[in-house]
């Protein structure tokens, strides 16, 4: 598994997700909108060809849910790429608005 960090910026209403990978200099981000405290809307998964295939834009998603879950806010997904991620995680559930549990 490749060795991933993350770091987590917003301004005013914008903000973005940013997976940092080991002996990369290029970095993968996850960008949204806060609709209010409890609301973002995830717009863009951004994973340069140099990363792909190393399951950024994967741990990007998880981690997205993961803050989702500590932080108290819900996730709408209007990012393809996170959508796609949701519908094969029911257990998202919980933090994903339109995703029904199985």
């Amino acid at each position: 598994m490749t060795n991933i960090h993350f770091t987590h910026e917003e301004s005013g209403s914008k903000g973005r997700y940013v997976a940092h990978i080991e002996g990369h200099d290029e970095t993968g981000e996850m960008t949204y909108s806060r609709l209010s405290a409890s609301r973002i809307i995830v717009d863009h998964t951004g994973v340069p060809d140099t990363l792909k295939g190393m399951g950024v834009g994967s741990a990007l998603a998880r981690h997205v849910v993961e803050d989702a879950r500590a932080q108290g806010f819900t996730i709408v997904p209007l990012c393809p790429f996170l959508k796609a991620q949701a519908d094969r995680h029911p257990e998202w559930a919980d933090v994903i608005e339109g995703l029904t549990a199985r």
